[in-house]
């Protein structure tokens, strides 16, 4: 593995923590406790949506700050 590869995933395994973090956090204290499974699915998407984002969002940042 070349260190560009090391190096992109380490940033894109930092971020994914980070996402978990911030997942976990939307999931606990912004998105109420859902009745019903299709409440529940909506609420998971968003969560996911977002924490993904921002994992791909720090991952890539760090790889491009490592790199330069």
């Amino acid at each position: 593995m070349t260190t560009n590869s090391k190096q992109a995933l380490m940033a894109g395994l930092i971020g994914a923590t980070g996402g978990l973090a911030l997942s976990f956090l939307v999931n606990y204290f912004v998105v109420p406790f859902p009745e019903g499974a299709i409440e529940n699915a909506v609420n998971n998407g968003i969560s996911g949506s977002i924490s993904g984002f921002m994992s791909g969002f720090m991952g890539l940042f760090m790889y491009l700050k490592k790199t330069s």
